[in-house]
């Protein structure tokens, strides 16, 4: 082989050693976007779509010209679990739950985890269709007991629902199904509804309301 071929050659395998590199540093720059992506809009200890992933689909849902609801669901006496059985066994126990949500049939277009041990559903369809899906995630959390190795729990939730209504933003309609929830805390009776007053652009649940709610 000449000279000058071989130096052509051994240019041109310079050059695709340095595509092949530079391929690969794309990828793993992709890969790195995809997971910050994805961590970014999702909770990292059930895997379910997070807070900020639920507002963004609120958000795309009252745009739209279709009924939807929002449904909240907050576990009774989460911290005992914590406390008695260690976090791991607690991350377990949430862990179940948006598993079992995330199961429910029906017209739930995205279940997620909000903080701590409060879950929310967004529903596609009127009032009776979120009523019945409030109700589906009562039922669906207590159904039956978590298996944690030596022991098996009985978890029980409390939901709160509301349907959207003209000129009701997202953070609206997550302000009255909280107080809905909390309502449903207070009273023991599982599961109680929401009207969302048009217009209203009052604050998230305060923490005084909040901390009465966790008792």
């Amino acid at each position: 082989m000449s000279p000058i071929l071989t130096s052509i050659v051994t240019a041109a395998g310079g050059v695709l050693a340095g595509l092949a590199l530079a391929a690969a540093l794309l990828w793993r720059q992709q890969q790195a976007l995809t997971r910050a992506r994805y961590a970014a809009d999702h909770d990292a200890t059930t895997g379910l779509p997070n807070r900020r992933a639920l507002l963004a689909a609120l958000t795309r849902a009252t745009r739209a010209d279709a009924p939807f609801g929002l449904v909240l669901l907050d576990l009774d006496g989460f911290k005992a679990v914590n406390d008695t059985f260690g976090h791991e066994a607690g991350n377990d126990v949430l862990t179940e739950v948006g598993r079992r949500l995330t199961a429910l049939r029906g017209p739930v277009r995205l279940a997620a985890r909000l903080s701590g041990d409060e879950f929310a559903l967004l529903v596609a369809g009127g009032s009776d269709d979120v009523a019945a899906v409030a109700r589906a995630a009562w039922r669906a959390g207590g159904c039956h007991p978590i298996d944690l190795g030596e022991h098996a729990l009985t978890v029980r939730a409390s939901v709160g629902h509301i349907s959207a209504v003209l000129g009701v933003g997202p953070r609206t309609l997550l302000h009255q199904a909280d107080i809905a929830m909390y309502q449903a805390k207070q009273t023991g009776s599982g599961v109680r509804g929401a009207t969302a007053a048009a217009g209203h652009t009052g604050p998230l649940l305060g923490p005084r309301l909040r901390d009465l709610r966790r008792r």
